[in-house]
């Protein structure tokens, strides 16, 4: 089992890997997630780059996308899936859109995380009401 602040990770490197580009944009986004959001008060910045990678090896085994899915669903306590939810959310729609790759990851996302759709719709409308612009 990982940490749940890898699983988070986990779970950020699945939406950016989800259109096999992980932008430089997006991993900037992550970096920024881990230094200064509390949930990852108690972990070691200087891992992020260490535990992503893990995540991209575990991806490219035979079944690596539901396997991982699977572990990251396990390693996240209740009080954390939507936090997770959330930031992957807002990581995909961070450049303004939602590509159809990183909204159907966003979709096994939710299922995995048995996250109910009233709560995802309410943490999907946060963030666009986050990242609005004048």
């Amino acid at each position: 089992m990982i940490s749940p602040h890898a699983a988070i990770i986990y779970t950020l490197v699945m939406v950016s890997a989800s259109d096999n580009e992980m932008k430089t944009a997006e991993l900037g986004q992550i970096g920024r997630f881990v230094t200064q959001l509390p949930v990852f008060a108690n972990y070691d910045a200087n891992k992020i780059v260490e535990t992503a990678q893990e995540c991209a090896v575990m991806l490219q085994v035979e079944d690596g996308l539901e396997r991982t899915l699977a572990q990251v669903a396990a390693s996240l306590p209740p009080h954390l899936r939507e936090t997770a939810y959330l930031l992957a959310c807002e990581l995909a729609a961070s450049d303004g859109r939602v590509p159809l790759e990183e909204a159907r990851m966003i979709e096994k996302l939710r299922r995995s995380f048995h996250l109910d759709r009233l709560t995802t719709a309410a943490l999907e409308r946060s963030v666009m009401a986050r990242l609005a612009t004048v």
